[in-house]
């Protein structure tokens, strides 16, 4: 196994392991979301993503409120979508 590998082993390691912690720092947020620094700091200065400034100065997230967060505006599949309107058919028959 060349470093590369070995290298991008870790990094998927490193990545699961953070599934286990309750508070993430900034950068543990961007490696977990996979999203970049800049684009968080815009999100976190606009309101738009749950975070905490205990101090004012350095952002946490709460891993729960931040899945739920990425999990927003959730799509129905058609399968779904056809389940349901078969229930709602049947239900008001």
């Amino acid at each position: 196994m060349n470093n590369i590998e070995l290298s991008e082993k870790l990094d998927k390691i490193e990545r699961l392991l953070l599934g286990s912690k309750k508070v993430l720092t900034f950068d543990e947020a961007c490696d977990y979301t996979g999203i970049s620094r800049s684009f968080l700091y815009k999100l976190t200065a606009a309101g738009k993503i749950p975070h905490s400034k205990p101090n004012g100065k350095l952002i946490y997230f709460d891993i729960d409120r931040l899945n739920k967060w990425l999990l927003r505006n959730d799509r129905k599949s058609i399968c779904e979508t056809n389940d349901q309107a078969v229930e709602y058919v049947l239900r008001k028959g």
